[in-house]
């Protein structure tokens, strides 16, 4: 019997795909962030670019597109519960104004399973796009959840994507994980702005040295392998996390301003 090859042909290959359109305000500039890998701290870096582009004066919100797994609220706070004006859902604002939508947001408890199939989920982040009141923001950051499925796929296909970012851990086999997610972008012809590898090293309180904890970085093999260009690396670190922990990432930017300033210079002049 021959042996049957899996070869991904997406349908965006041959097919031009309508983009949906948000009819309550401008959105000037739509990211994803994406992983092809979960744990890689992708909602953590979704929300630390949101708080360090409203600390430049960007007005920023967050489409939590990860529906089964959402994290995005309690990163910022957020405990209010999402509005409604006539067909208009209204996101919530976090303490500095970053406008987050997110299924938590319409459930009674935040710990409630979402048990959905995929086509039900993609339809749910298709509405948190077009049926969302976003107003005039400059950057809408989209949260994708790990994989190469429903949701990443439709986002690609149906949002006005201006780019994306891959992020990635120090590991080979996260590295292998990732760069189908990498090539998946590049089929469907997102343009990707760069790698972020998220938990590169820990610093030492003493010396300062970088110990890699979890082996040696594996940014520069993956972006020399798919031409993406390294947006930065960033440190394991108990106090970003503690906030994150607290619901006060916005906080990282006061306290730590070194922390995301290369990543979010870097991401700033690919935009510009």
């Amino acid at each position: 019997m021959e042996k049957e090859t899996v070869t991904a042909k997406p349908e965006a290959e041959s097919a031009v795909f309508e983009k949906i359109v948000n009819p309550y305000g401008r959105i000037n500039k739509v990211i994803g962030i994406m992983s092809g890998k979960g744990g890689v701290g992708k909602s953590s870096v979704t929300a630390l670019l949101a708080a360090a582009l409203a600390a430049r004066g960007y007005r920023t919100g967050i489409l939590d597109a990860d529906v089964t797994g959402p994290s995005i609220p309690r990163l910022f706070g957020v405990t209010a519960k999402a509005g409604q004006i006539d067909a208009a859902l209204l996101p919530v604002k976090t303490v500095k104004g970053i406008e987050v939508m997110s299924i938590n947001l319409l459930l009674d408890k935040e710990d409630s399973p979402v048990i959905w199939r995929g086509p039900l989920i993609a339809g749910v982040v298709k509405q948190f796009y077009k049926d969302v009141d976003w107003g005039d923001i400059d950057f809408l950051l989209v949260d994708l959840p790990p994989g190469t499925g429903d949701v990443p796929l439709t986002v690609m296909q149906s949002l006005p994507l201006d780019g994306m970012i891959i992020v990635s851990l120090p590991q080979s086999l996260v590295g292998m994980i990732v760069k189908k997610a990498v090539h998946m972008a590049q089929a469907l012809h997102v343009p990707i702005l760069g790698l972020i590898e998220n938990m590169s090293y820990a610093e030492c309180p003493d010396c300062h040295k970088h110990i890699e904890l979890f082996g040696r970085s594996s940014a520069a093999d993956i972006c020399a392998e798919t031409g993406l260009d390294l947006l930065g690396r960033l440190p394991l670190s108990a106090d970003v996390a503690a906030l994150c922990d607290e619901g006060r990432v916005e906080l990282v930017e006061n306290l730590y301003p070194d922390f995301f300033r290369e990543v979010t210079e870097a991401f700033l002049t690919k935009m510009n």
